[in-house]
């Protein structure tokens, strides 16, 4: 949906990080089904595993030095697209 935010995802084809990325995709569209318009994947080389929202970088595994708990990336995302949305007993707002 053009109103509503979409995220993405660049993961590493090279590594072999489909699997990860599509996981966290299904994660985030089941968790956040009203607020999104999508989780799009785009395979990339060079280790790149990236989430972003529009231009602003959410995680960077190479910035992070590794990939975020899924716990964590939906509180990351919670706090871009929906901070009023409670993730239950696994929130913890910053």
């Amino acid at each position: 949906m053009a109103d509503k935010p979409v995220i993405t995802i660049e993961y590493c084809r090279q590594c072999r990080w489909l699997l990860r990325a599509a996981w966290m995709q299904q994660e985030l569209l089941t968790t956040f089904a009203e607020e999104l318009g999508g989780v799009t994947l785009v395979p990339g080389t060079g280790g790149i595993f990236e989430v972003r929202y529009g231009t602003a970088l959410l995680w960077s595994r190479k910035e992070r030095d590794g990939f975020p708990e899924i716990t964590e990336l939906k509180q990351i995302v919670r706090d871009a697209i929906a901070p009023e949305k409670s993730l239950g007993h696994s929130d913890k707002k910053s």
